[in-house]
């Protein structure tokens, strides 16, 4: 958009705070090569434009917006005669896009000095070419150490995950070698017990009969019900009765295996009247065998589907086998990375899921969206352990309006107002040193907002933080999109 041209005065432009050192020739090449523009209320530049343009304003009033999705957010708003905008990065030539990084409007007449992008680069690169490196070094070594910090940040929480993956591995994995050690030895005596049974003679129709009850043994512990302790117990100590009662001997040992089967007195009473007195000892032994390999069957299925279910969820947070870009169900991804996250979680946490499953699945970068959630999950974990007690974490989510709100509540300490505007800042933190590179939110921030066109917003309390994010439910065009590094 183009102003009104009015005179330029050396005078009027040394006033400004950008050029109060220049010398008077300085000032009159100035505006010899400037402008000066007044420009009615309304959009001077727009996001996205060619940057063919420094501005700085004489005086008026400017709002500096950046667009998000498809709305303008206000950045700045100032009457601060001296601010500038506009082609600030002019100097760096076309080593990076020349285009405005943002829009600038005016809200009341105002009058800026506006000089063309190649007049300004070729006075810094006259008059300030020691300060033009310095700029340049300070503009890319910035780019580059982002971009190594952040992909140090990555590295660093699949380290972390990698070793809670390991932890949460290591227990299914141990269970099951247990359980098919003791597997092995349990077979070996049930072969043994098999050999003194078929050694004593029993009648075809007495054999049959016992083969009959294992059957049916093994179905009922596959139909066992979850007792509580108390029922447990009881159930215990009737069948050890009832074990003595009828001279089998360390009835006691057998019990506990029998209750967890699922088998009672009833049960055993059937037994007895099917085998007879004389075969009852070793067909109390036969089925003290057949429950223990059938409860450890159990266990090792357990373990092994355990171990799938981890490894689906390792999966599932990678999303190293599926599109980068594609329509999912956000769920899933808060379901996987809780998971692959739990060792870290610890069990002093509680974690509570509020979630609304009638929500639809998005169109996403699902596994930029788990290292959104990541860090958002890390972070409330550390601040809820920073009190040094108990807390709880809890996961929502929520239509809200026409996006899908996701909400990481924590019970830490809260976010001081004081640095509330700044932790999406890059290189921000309030950790130690050494223990953050403060790009974790910075990261997460330009995962939701450019790469998503989301939001991601905080809302603070002593014992009630929630980190909230947004998320169109249809797709935005991502052409103007900026890529997280």
């Amino acid at each position: 958009m183009s102003g009104q041209l009015m005179p330029c005065s050396p005078a009027e432009i040394g006033s400004l705070f950008l050029f109060e050192k220049l010398a008077p020739e300085q000032l009159g090449q100035l505006c010899s090569a400037g402008r000066v523009e007044r420009f009615e209320p309304g959009p001077v530049y727009t996001e996205g434009e060619p940057a063919t343009c420094f501005y700085v304003m004489i005086e008026g009033t400017v709002v500096l917006s950046r667009r998000v999705g498809g709305d303008d957010v206000e950045i700045n708003r100032t009457s601060q005669p001296g601010v500038y905008a506009g082609s600030m990065q002019a100097y760096l030539g076309d080593r990076v896009q020349q285009t405005y990084n943002g829009s600038m409007r005016v809200t009341e007449p105002s009058r800026f000095f506006v000089l063309p992008a190649e007049t300004f680069s070729a006075f810094m690169q006259e008059w300030f070419p020691m300060a033009v490196h310095l700029l340049e070094g300070l503009f890319f070594g910035s780019k580059n150490t982002q971009r190594a910090i952040g992909q140090r940040e990555r590295l660093l929480a699949l380290g972390s995950l990698s070793a809670g993956l390991t932890h949460e591995l290591n227990n299914p994995a141990a269970a099951a070698v247990r359980a098919t050690a003791t597997l092995r030895e349990r077979v070996g005596k049930m072969r043994h017990k098999l050999g003194i049974i078929a050694q004593a003679s029993y009648s075809p129709e007495v054999m049959s009969n016992l083969i009959d009850i294992q059957e049916r043994t093994a179905e009922r512990v596959a139909k066992a019900p979850v007792l509580s302790p108390l029922e447990a117990s009881d159930r215990e100590d009737a069948l050890a009765d009832w074990l003595d009662d009828h001279g089998i001997q360390e009835g006691w040992r057998i019990a506990p295996t029998f209750v967890q089967g699922g088998l009672d007195v009833d049960w055993l009473d059937q037994v007895a009247a099917t085998v007879g007195e004389e075969m009852l000892p070793n067909a109390i032994g036969w089925l003290n065998y057949t429950v223990e390999t059938e409860l450890l069957m159990d266990e090792i299925n357990d373990s092994t589907a355990r171990i799938s279910h981890l490894v689906d969820a390792a999966k599932q947070y990678s999303q190293l086998d599926r599109a980068p870009y594609q329509v999912a169900d956000v769920h899933e991804l808060l379901d996987s990375t809780l998971l692959m996250l739990s060792g870290k979680i610890g069990r002093q946490i509680k974690v509570v899921k509020e979630y609304d499953r009638t929500l639809p699945r998005i169109p996403a970068y699902p596994a930029e969206l788990n290292q959104v959630w990541t860090n958002l999950i890390d972070n409330a974990v550390q601040a809820i352990n920073s009190v040094g007690e108990e807390g709880t974490l809890t996961v929502r989510t929520a239509l809200e309006h026409d996006r899908l709100l996701v909400e990481f509540k924590d019970t830490g300490p809260g976010v001081p107002p004081d640095i509330r505007g700044r932790i999406f800042d890059p290189f921000f933190t309030t950790k130690p040193v050494g223990e953050g590179t403060g790009l974790g939110l910075d990261i997460s921030w330009r995962i939701v907002v450019n790469k998503h066109h989301g939001t991601l917003q905080v809302e603070s309390s002593p014992g009630d933080t929630r980190f909230q994010v947004l998320l169109p439910l249809t797709a935005v065009d991502n052409d103007t999109t900026e890529e997280p590094e």
